[in-house]
């Protein structure tokens, strides 16, 4: 990425948003029509397990009307698959690690059978210290466990902008797969593979997805989380991390 991409990176994830579409619409509802939340069914259904993604900007849909938010667009791949789960978002703009792991407890006041966590991506960006982003998600995956203890846990790769040098980079890109090894849960790729960098596929900020680019951004969620969704709708028990 150049310079100036990861300047408006920084400018464009580093804020809260108050522009988004769908951050505040979307944030913890079920993206799955006529489901109840609280209980992860539809009429007439068998139970659905729940999936919920506690993320960024990234996943609350920023800029995007809440229909292209990748998340709303990820239910509708695994419904097209038949897969029996309902996806919520829970994204919030703006957020660090630190800032999930205090909002962890709320998002967990209604059960969850998967926890999807793509956090960090603004520690990269504030140049937060890569071992105070592990220790963040080590601690969020207790809290989440402390709370449901049969929640299957999923880690989303986030990566740091270049312009902080390989060093950084490095560091803050191994804090995620020594997380997971810690704490004995799946490490998913990266994100945004394939549409980090791409001008066609982001918005005028050139770094949130534009439409195309959440839609690769679903599919790259749909393939990394196939296998889970698999088991879950075969009846598979939930066990812990």
């Amino acid at each position: 990425m150049a310079a100036a991409f990861v300047a408006t990176f920084s400018v464009a994830c580093g804020q809260p948003d108050v522009k988004s579409k769908g951050a505040d619409r979307t944030a913890g509802k079920s993206t799955a029509g006529d489901t109840n939340p609280a209980t992860g069914q539809t009429a007439g259904s068998a139970r659905r397990a729940r999936v919920v993604i506690l993320g960024t900007s990234l996943t609350a849909g920023y800029g995007l009307d809440p229909a292209d938010a990748y998340p709303t667009l990820l239910q509708q791949l695994a419904d097209s698959a038949n897969f029996r789960v309902t996806i919520l978002n829970a994204g919030l703009s703006g957020e660090t690690s630190a800032g999930a792991l205090r909002r962890a407890t709320w998002v967990l006041d209604q059960p969850a059978d998967v926890m999807v966590l793509e956090v960090g991506a603004n520690d990269g960006l504030r140049g937060v210290n890569p071992s105070d982003t592990q220790a963040n998600i080590e601690a969020l995956v207790d809290t989440i466990l402390g709370k449901q203890q049969t929640a299957r846990i999923v880690l989303v790769q986030m990566e740091a902008p270049p312009n902080l040098g390989r060093d950084y980079t490095t560091r803050f890109h191994n804090a995620y797969g020594t997380a997971a090894k810690n704490k004995n849960i799946l490490l998913v790729p990266f994100l945004l593979d394939s549409v980090a960098g791409v001008g066609a596929l982001n918005q005028n900020d050139g770094i949130h997805p534009n439409r195309n680019g959440s839609r690769i951004v679903a599919r790259n969620m749909f393939r990394a989380l196939t296998p889970l969704f698999t088991a879950l709708s075969a009846g598979a028990p939930a066990t812990p991390n």
